[in-house]
């Protein structure tokens, strides 16, 4: 694989190839995530904009989008309104694998990867509250300032905050293993994230406990910001499960 120049749109949609007719989304984020994880991309390149990559994959721009949303969540690429789709740096090895795992998910396995994501992310408020920098706190509170301005009117946007909080605070544990961990339960829920909040109440009830979880970081308390935490989880994977129970209904 040729290193990419800076300005590299049209090598990056070259070095791609043409999916099968019908592929699914999965499979355009599998071989997108093939080549950024190939090393041949430095960090922080620009990517082709979602009309040359559907051209050049030769599908829908949605499933590029769908895709390159799924690819954001993982924390491999990094979305900017208005400016473009960049790649964030270097991934696990792991996450490759996840998006086949992602699949397989039914009913019983979302629930104890609810179980899971809820421990995962109870200790990684405890140790952020240790751990995080001066500079990680600001950009906390950067990302519950968009949550407040998007709580009433913007609701993908407030969910967009809301990964970005929780993204944030894992870096601010300052442990990759648990980081990857996440990131990986993360993309196995996308799903059901995207629609977990669908009307200001929720919103609302979100924001208030992320808030909390915010003042124990800040008061750098481990034990309550571990327990605000765990009050936001409950509700959170409530959240979830309601969505995934809600969408198998709709297609039983």
């Amino acid at each position: 694989m040729p290193v990419f120049r800076d300005d590299s749109s049209a090598e990056i949609a070259a070095a791609l190839g043409a999916l099968p007719s019908g592929s699914a989304v999965s499979v355009v984020a599998t071989q997108l995530l093939d080549l950024f994880t190939s090393g041949s991309i430095p960090p922080g390149t620009r990517l082709p904009p979602e009309r040359q990559l559907a051209a050049r994959l030769e599908v829908g721009r949605s499933a590029v989008r769908e895709a390159l949303a799924a690819l954001e969540i993982l924390g491999i690429v990094d979305v900017r309104p208005g400016s473009g789709t960049y790649l964030r740096g270097t991934v696990s090895e792991l996450l490759p694998q996840s998006l086949s795992w992602g699949v397989l998910i039914g009913q019983r396995s979302t629930t104890e990867l609810l179980e899971l994501r809820s421990g995962l992310e109870i200790y990684v408020a405890r140790l952020a509250a240790d751990r995080l920098t001066d500079e990680q706190l600001a950009a906390l509170a950067r990302h519950l300032d968009r949550m407040r301005a998007s709580v009433d009117d913007d609701l993908k946007s407030f969910v967009k905050a809301d990964l970005a909080f929780h993204r944030e605070l894992a870096t601010s544990a300052d442990n990759s293993v648990l980081l990857d961990l996440l990131q990986i339960v993360r993309s196995l829920l996308r799903v059901w994230v995207d629609r977990a909040v669908q009307d200001e109440a929720k919103a609302r009830t979100a924001l208030e406990e992320h808030e909390a979880v915010y003042r124990a970081l800040s008061a750098r308390d481990g034990d309550a910001a571990a327990s605000a935490m765990a009050a936001h989880m409950a509700t959170a994977s409530a959240r979830l499960a309601a969505a995934q129970e809600s969408d198998a209904a709709g297609t039983a």
